[in-house]
């Protein structure tokens, strides 16, 4: 898959180990728990997800689901000079792509990655339900105020 260049140049910014001429890292995180998308976090961000897990009481519940479901189920991937990377099989076929075009959805602390007809019918039809209860001068900025 292409990364968006974008993307890349924030992939580079937080991997701490990236230099000129080198490849960022990434972390793709497949959980089941994600459903129908995959997500991307930055090498930086991900070390401090791991972080927190590790900082959790050992051999504490939340700790091992969190390790399961985080770490257990992610793979650190290199983006190369031409800004692609291999998405593993397991994960094509958890987002059901044989072929096709990916969406890359920036969320904050980290971007999702969607097979395009599945956001249109999962991620569109939320916002647009979501809209629809709203007035006419509705701002999105107003979600911030609590």
């Amino acid at each position: 898959m292409s990364v968006p260049a974008d993307f890349r140049r924030v992939l580079e910014s937080h991997d701490p180990d990236w230099a000129a001429g080198t490849n960022p890292g990434l972390y793709l995180l497949y959980g089941d728990h994600l459903k129908n998308c995959l997500r991307v976090y930055t090498v930086a961000a991900f070390r401090q997800i791991a972080d927190d897990i590790q900082k959790m009481p050992q051999g504490s519940p939340g700790r091992r689901i969190a390790s399961r479901l985080i770490l257990g189920q992610s793979v650190r991937l290199e983006v190369d000079k031409d800004g692609r990377t291999v998405m593993p099989s397991d994960q094509r076929a958890k987002l059901g792509l044989a072929e096709g075009e990916l969406r890359f959805t920036g969320a904050g602390d980290h971007f999702e990655i969607w097979e395009n007809q599945t956001f249109a019918d999962t991620i569109t039809a939320e916002v647009e339900a979501f809209l629809a209860t709203q007035g006419d001068d509705f701002d999105p900025l107003s979600l911030l105020q609590g």
